[in-house]
């Protein structure tokens, strides 16, 4: 409920307004945006469906009552509460595209966009036919890979069934029912006999030090989406064990480890991962061939 002597009317007052009230606030931003304006623009856009590139002149525009009302409550979930914008509006943005998201599924950040924008090149030779999002949560990666792609078949798949309701809502979003699907599975547990040209995955990575150290905002977020053991590579151990026997011949696995990266190559240290650059920030993203997996394969089973 909006206090009685509120007085605030337009769309430039609550900006104004809630760039104060999110200044003055011990926020963490990382969600999306990096500073109390862009997460204002974010909140007041997304909640009011308006474009991002909203015409200058639209920001005197008066506010209903029921617009007011949303926003101020919006603000304190997000102050009170520290709950993700994303989260708030319903919507995060990933490669260019929208995505529907909520509580079930982690926010999109991954730097992986970057690399799906340049489809992945220079390190993908031919365009794949088959394309795996291993641990998808939103669908987002694996989405935005099919539109990279216009040819290929791509499945999201995830341990977690909230998170392939979400999935499935962005298939039907974006219109791409007819090349992607959502498949239930513990890893590769459940896709026995399948293989794919590509394979990405953003699993969980974060070690136990950091998971419980991480800033409010993130425990908003589903934990099975996050942790992975006490140095974060428990899920991706698995993932290099098993990624070979479904990759085609030249086939390729992308996987981001985060902060996890360290103890990655400290704990094998002579594995041939291809670290990523991006340009637009980001880091922990390494590529390998289905080649140097299978010839890793007894190196990783020593260190197990």
């Amino acid at each position: 409920m909006l206090p009685a002597n509120f007085e605030l009317q337009t769309v430039r007052d609550f900006l104004r307004w809630i760039i104060s009230r999110l200044g003055e606030s011990s926020l963490f931003y990382g969600h999306g945006t990096d500073n109390a304006q862009d997460e204002a623009w974010y909140l007041v856009c997304g909640a009011l469906h308006l474009p991002f590139d909203l015409d200058a002149r639209l920001l005197d525009s008066v506010l209903t009552a029921q617009e007011r009302e949303q926003l101020f409550a919006l603000v304190e979930r997000r102050i009170n509460e520290r709950v993700p914008v994303a989260y708030l509006v319903g919507e995060a943005w990933f490669a260019g595209l929208p995505f529907y998201v909520d509580e079930r599924v982690l926010v999109p950040r991954s730097p992986i966009a970057e690399l799906i924008e340049q489809a992945y090149q220079p390190w993908l030779g031919d365009e794949p036919a088959q394309i795996l999002d291993l641990c998808t949560g939103s669908g987002c990666i694996g989405i935005a890979s099919a539109f990279a792609f216009p040819y290929a078949q791509v499945v999201l798949s995830d341990i977690s069934e909230d998170a392939l309701v979400v999935a499935r809502s962005n298939i039907l979003r974006h219109g791409v029912q007819e090349r992607v699907t959502a498949q239930f599975s513990d890893l590769f547990a459940d896709l026995a006999g399948q293989q794919f040209d590509l394979i990405v995955s953003n699993p969980p990575y974060v070690d136990a030090d950091d998971l419980a150290k991480m800033p409010a905002e993130f425990h908003a977020e589903p934990p099975l989406g996050l942790g992975s053991g006490s140095d974060g590579l428990d899920i991706t151990r698995r993932i290099l064990m098993q990624a070979a026997d479904h990759l085609t011949d030249g086939g390729l696995l992308v996987v981001e480890v985060g902060n996890s990266g360290a103890a990655l190559d400290q704990r094998y240290p002579h594995l041939p991962l291809t670290w990523l650059e991006f340009e637009h920030g980001g880091h922990g993203v390494f590529v390998m061939s289905k080649d140097d997996l299978l010839a890793s394969q007894s190196m990783i089973r020593s260190s197990l």
